[in-house]
């Protein structure tokens, strides 16, 4: 950034999307962690915080008689979902502490609540501000390339894109997103507050089972995808149920992941090669091109960011080595993290971190309490990348200044960072501890606690890396199929489904997709995520 960012209304940064970027992340951050505790589950917050910064803007100029356009509620939008995903790295990892003994229960008849809170709280609060540091600067060298260069489809990203467009004109596309809007929210009230909808159906044809998830938001994934991603997303989940029809199903996750890191070692090799290759494009311009320092500065925004990761790391309490060889991970999973979000609107944070947590364990001995820690860093990190990626697709669309996105996006982050952990802590003080006893599976949490003990077998997770990286190298997504392994067969039968359609309506190339489609299907996943932050909220208090 080499100009000075300044707060204008020419390029959305103005001082009332500061206050609500703020405002706004810290409500969407306190509800994430409640959703991701208690459902184990984050539904993406891009479109319903793309509608709330819009409806908030609009009402304030009516109030104040001050115009707004889409960009400054663009990038009020970026900055309101950081927190969220932020919570969501957070609580998808660390309650492994509490579920392997670690951490002790809050018995409030036995201990002080500070007593109990104060020496888990400033790790877990450290190791969440190295995951937005090292997220928001990795995020600046990544955005030309995954987007403007790879123009990868964010398809989250994109329907915000659509969302803010069709509720800034109103009429036709208005309409059509109010009502796909109403639809998926009736729908999600149906299932999670009436329940005359199930959530999963399971069932077999012959001997062959199947499932689907009843889900707007994962149909609408599948549709803005693309069907050829989905049908790669459906033969991962047809691969872990062979497995476990086989008897094997104790490997699916050892395969699965072997397959992602192969992927991942694919992804950070052809980022590597294709920023020596733009370095070398760039060396003999003259000074006074505007391309020449671009590669010099995308060195600084790394080193920036992972210098500032590793100093939280080492207040945090890890030993040079250790946070040394976090920072490597850090920047190998969210080159991972940004790509698979960008292919699928998927973002498995919690299996970067298994991944990252791993690996250095097979370096340097670390104990099971940094190990936990390394994945919660990892995740937050890839969490708050996958956010910041979309938050830049979507602008990258609407026109809006990356410069002015930056600021928000930090300034969420950091909010989201300074809220989620007291309201982690808060809420785990609430129900005593962690666990479906408590009322709070957090289920991703179980699989981080099981995986700290070592990859399962090592011939099965090498095999399944090398031939992930060979899949990669044949433009294979092998790291789509890893996914689909784990998620199962329920919400990827539904992706592909939302796939099925799209080659229906648009046809094979994923590029023909339509805006009337695009707006529908970004109303499908507004409505479920507006909904079930509702109902979440809604539980909280009455809980």
């Amino acid at each position: 950034m080499q100009q000075k960012i300044r707060f204008t209304a020419t390029n959305g940064l103005t001082w009332r999307a500061v206050l609500l970027t703020i405002l706004g992340s810290i409500l969407i951050t306190i509800s994430s962690m409640y959703i991701a505790l208690k459902m184990s589950a984050l539904p993406w917050p891009t479109i319903f915080v793309a509608i709330l910064s819009m409806s908030l803007l609009k009402l304030g100029g009516k109030i104040s008689r001050q115009t707004t356009d889409l960009n400054e509620i663009n990038i009020t939008h970026t900055g309101m979902s950081s927190g969220a995903m932020v919570a969501g790295g957070i609580a998808f990892t660390v309650p492994a502490l509490f579920i392997s003994g670690i951490y002790e229960p809050y018995n409030p008849d036995a201990m002080r609540l500070s007593d109990w809170l104060w020496p888990k709280f400033w790790p877990v609060m450290f190791v969440s501000l190295a995951g937005v540091a090292a997220g928001t600067f990795l995020c600046w060298v990544y955005r030309r390339r995954n987007i403007e260069e790879m123009e990868l489809a964010y398809p989250l990203g994109t329907a915000a894109a659509d969302t803010l467009e069709a509720g800034d004109e109103g009429g036709s596309k208005g309409l059509i997103l109010l009502l796909s809007l109403a639809f998926s929210a009736l729908f999600t009230v149906i299932r999670d507050a009436g329940h005359w909808v199930k959530e999963l159906y399971s069932g077999a044809i012959g001997f062959f089972p199947v499932s689907i998830y009843m889900s707007p938001l994962a149909l609408a994934t599948g549709y803005i995808i693309g069907f050829t991603p989905a049908c790669y997303w459906f033969v991962g989940a047809l691969a872990g149920l062979i497995m476990q029809q086989a008897g094997v199903s104790e490997m699916t996750i050892t395969a699965a992941v072997g397959l992602m890191v192969g992927a991942g070692i694919g992804i950070v090799v052809s980022f590597i090669s294709t920023s020596i290759a733009e370095a070398k494009k760039h060396k003999n311009r003259q000074a006074g091109d505007k391309h020449q320092s671009k590669p010099r500065r995308k060195v600084s925004y790394l080193l920036i960011g992972t210098a500032l990761s590793f100093v939280c790391t080492i207040v945090a309490g890890f030993s040079a080595p250790v946070a040394l060889l976090a920072m490597i991970g850090v920047v190998f999973a969210t080159a991972m993290s940004s790509v698979i979000t960008g292919q699928t609107g998927i973002n498995p944070m919690e299996i970067f971190g298994i991944i990252i947590l791993l690996s250095i364990r097979l370096l340097v001995a670390v104990s099971h309490e940094q190990a936990i820690l390394i994945a919660c860093l990892v995740a937050v990190a890839c969490g708050y990348a996958g956010d910041a990626m979309n938050d830049y697709k979507t602008g990258h669309i609407l026109n809006s200044d990356p410069q002015a996105q930056f600021v928000t996006q930090l300034l969420g982050g950091l909010a989201g960072v300074l809220v989620a952990v007291p309201t982690f802590f808060l809420i785990i003080a609430q129900y005593g501890s962690v666990g479906a006893e408590t009322g709070l599976t957090a289920a991703q949490a179980h699989s981080v606690s099981a995986m700290v003990s070592g990859i399962g077998d090592p011939l099965i997770f090498t095999a399944a890396l090398l031939a992930g990286l060979i899949l990669f190298l044949l433009k294979i997504p092998s790291m789509i199929i890893g996914i689909g392994m784990i998620l199962g067969l329920g919400i990827s039968t539904s992706i592909f489904l939302g796939g099925a359609i799209c080659y229906l309506v648009t046809g094979f190339k994923s590029d023909r997709l339509t805006t009337k489609g695009n707006i529908i299907a970004a109303g499908l996943l507004g409505g479920e995520g507006i909904t079930s932050t509702v109902i979440a909220l809604i539980a909280m208090f009455q809980g």
